[in-house]
């Protein structure tokens, strides 16, 4: 599946930082994709008219059950109204139970950086994931 490209609900001011979040999810078994991407496409909806939002991307790789967000947010505020708001709190909580693994990164860039690579994304990814590995151990 393509990725959903970057989406620009609200357009940053001209100055400024934006609040960037990534995500990695990864669920049990593939009888688990139809579920989650039909939930996911229900918070991408959600996230193309949420305040504060500067900005989305999605890519799910179903053969994989992997799927990754990548949005930029007004502050840190923004973000967890968003996360707090229905259908994304409902969604979250009812698909607790299929999720195999998950991954969130958090951090900080000038407007001027929007938007955010991919490639920076799952680097930070990877670099949070190791880090959530090394303090479990």
């Amino acid at each position: 599946m393509p990725t959903l490209p970057w989406t620009v609900p609200n357009p940053p001011p001209s100055h400024g930082t934006a609040f960037v979040m990534a995500s990695r999810f990864e669920v049990r078994t593939l009888k688990d994709v139809p579920r989650f991407f039909l939930r996911s496409l229900a918070a991408w909806k959600q996230v193309r008219s949420a305040p504060g939002a500067y900005g989305a991307s999605l890519i799910a790789q179903p053969a994989r059950r992997v799927f990754y967000t990548l949005s930029a947010w007004q502050d840190r505020d923004a973000l967890y109204a968003y996360a707090r708001t229905e259908p994304h709190r409902g969604i979250m909580t009812s698909l607790r139970s299929t999720m195999r693994s998950s991954t969130f990164t958090f951090w900080e860039v000038d407007v001027t950086g929007l938007p955010v690579t991919w490639d920076d994304a799952r680097r930070r990814l990877e670099e949070q994931a190791r880090a959530d590995a090394a303090g479990d151990a």
